[in-house]
C-alpha cells in the first residue's frame, strides 16, 4: 500500500470491487487517500463521490455495507480490487450488482478460502491453526478429516441442522487442508465428479432406443 500511485485520476484510484465468495464483481467505486483509510480502519468499503465531492461509506444508508476482507494494488499500483462480503444487494436499484448479474456462484468461496490455506502454508505464524495443521503433516490431517466425518454422521442421525451444516464445514475446510498438503486443488476433484459423471450418462442413442422400445411396449 506504500507505491500507491495516486496522480494518474488527479488523486483518485479506480476501486473494483469482487464478491470473495464467488468471484463476481459487483462494482466500481473510487478511492481518495481518506477513503481508503477508512476502509482499512473500519472494514468497510469506503469511496470518494465525484459528484458530491465528499467520502461516503457504501450501506449508509440502505445497511447493505461491504465487509472488506482483502485489498490488493494492481502491478501498477494504480488500481485497487478490494474483495468483499456483501451484506446485501448492492445496486441502488436492488440488483445483486451494478452490472445487472446474479451473484450466485457460492464455490467461489472454495478459491478463497484455497487461497488463504496456501498462504498459511508458505508464511503461517504459531498462531494460525491451519499453519500448524500443515505444518503436522498429511497423517495428521488425515486423521483430523476422520475426525469430522465421524462428527458430522453423528450430527446427521442425532444433532440439529444447525450443528449438520457447522460439521459439514469443517469436514470441507480439512479436506481442503488435506488436499492442500499433497498440493492439489479442490478443481481436482470437481473434474473427478465431472469425469464420473460423463461415465454414468446414457447415450442419447440408448434414450432413443429406450423411447422406440416404450412405443412399441404402449402398443
Amino acid at each position: 500500500m506504500t507505491n500507491l500511485n495516486f496522480d494518474k485520476l488527479n488523486g483518485l484510484l479506480p476501486a473494483i470491487i469482487q464478491d470473495a465468495s464467488t468471484g463476481k464483481v459487483l462494482m466500481l467505486g473510487f478511492m481518495n487517500r481518506e477513503a481508503l483509510e477508512v476502509t482499512r480502519k473500519t472494514g468497510l468499503a469506503t469511496f470518494y463521490s465525484r459528484t458530491r465531492r465528499q467520502i461516503w461509506t457504501k450501506g449508509e444508508t440502505s445497511g447493505n455495507f461491504l465487509k472488506v476482507l482483502e485489498i490488493i494494488p494492481d502491478c501498477d499500483g494504480d488500481t485497487l480490487l478490494v474483495k468483499v462480503s456483501p451484506q446485501g444487494p448492492v445496486c441502488h436499484t436492488g440488483n445483486d450488482t451494478c452490472f445487472n448479474e446474479q451473484n450466485s456462484n457460492t464455490l467461489g468461496f472454495i478459491e478463497y478460502l484455497e487461497g488463504i490455506i496456501e498462504n498459511r502454508k508458505q508464511t503461517g505464524t504459531e498462531q494460525s491453526y491451519t499453519a500448524k495443521l500443515l505444518s503436522a503433516g498429511a497423517k495428521r490431517i488425515a486423521k483430523k478429516v476422520g475426525e469430522e466425518a465421524v462428527e458430522l454422521a453423528l450430527e446427521a442421525e442425532n444433532g440439529s441442522d444447525e450443528r449438520l451444516l457447522d460439521e459439514a464445514a469443517d469436514l470441507i475446510y480439512h479436506t481442503l487442508v488435506l488436499l492442500s498438503s499433497r498440493n492439489l486443488a479442490f478443481n481436482r476433484v470437481i473434474e473427478t465428479l465431472k469425469a464420473r459423471h460423463a461415465e454414468s450418462k446414457v447415450s442419447d442413442k440408448e434414450v432413443e432406443n429406450f423411447k422406440r422400445g416404450e412405443k412399441q411396449w404402449g402398443k
